[in-house]
């Protein structure tokens, strides 16, 4: 029982750590745009090699 005496504090510091972070990510707006870096791979980049060479 004695370890809970330890374990309740870190977990609760822990849980706050996450919640804070993620209304940290909501308020710089990290999560506005999902689907376009999924959508980036997929494009075609020829154009870019031809040009570097």
């Amino acid at each position: 029982m004695g370890i809970l005496i330890l374990l309740v504090p870190v977990t609760l510091l822990l849980t706050g750590c996450a919640v804070g972070a993620w209304y940290w990510a909501c308020r710089n707006r990290q999560f506005d745009d999902l689907d376009s870096p999924a959508y980036k791979m997929l494009l075609d980049d020829h154009q870019e090699k031809k040009e570097s060479i």
